[in-house]
């Protein structure tokens, strides 16, 4: 549904962060399905840890935050050159299982509630059908230009 190219063109993140490889599956104002593939190249694995690599559970995180911001762009159609959305906060996280090189890391992200530029969502990382984290997500949907200069309404 949506390849690598698409996925730039909405996220701002760019290698070694961009931790979305594929969208599968988009219910505008409802859910989204991605993928985020683990290669043994990820910049990471040389420090966590070596001779035994897993992925940090923070970046499962935000694997599930990116996947979140493409839900809502997808569904409110924005310009991604005027808009950007920033994490504001992960409630309930839990880590299950280690995702380590090899592994399909596929993203579940539903919709809790969506009012105005909030979004609530819950997130779910499996592989192979076998829960490895979730979280609840809150994101918000602000103007670059306000966001840059510091401006508090930037999220009306």
């Amino acid at each position: 549904m949506m390849d690598i190219s698409e996925i730039q063109s909405l996220l701002p993140h760019r290698y070694p962060f961009l931790l979305v490889d594929r969208v599968v599956e988009i219910v505008p104002g409802q859910k989204l399905t991605a993928y985020k593939n683990v290669t043994i190249n990820e910049p990471f694995f040389n420090g966590h840890f070596p001779g035994h690599p897993v992925m940090p559970g923070v970046l499962i995180l935000e694997a599930l935050a990116q996947a979140t911001a493409i839900l809502a762009y997808k569904t409110e159609a924005m310009d991604p050159s005027r808009l950007v959305t920033y994490l504001m906060g992960v409630d309930n996280a839990r880590f299950r299982k280690p995702v380590v090189p090899g592994d399909r890391l596929q993203l579940d992200i539903e919709v809790i509630r969506h009012k105005g530029a909030i979004w609530k969502t819950k997130g779910l990382a499996t592989v192979d059908g076998v829960k490895v984290a979730e979280g609840e997500f809150l994101a918000t949907v602000v103007d670059k230009n306000k966001a840059a200069k510091g401006d508090e309404s930037a999220a009306s």
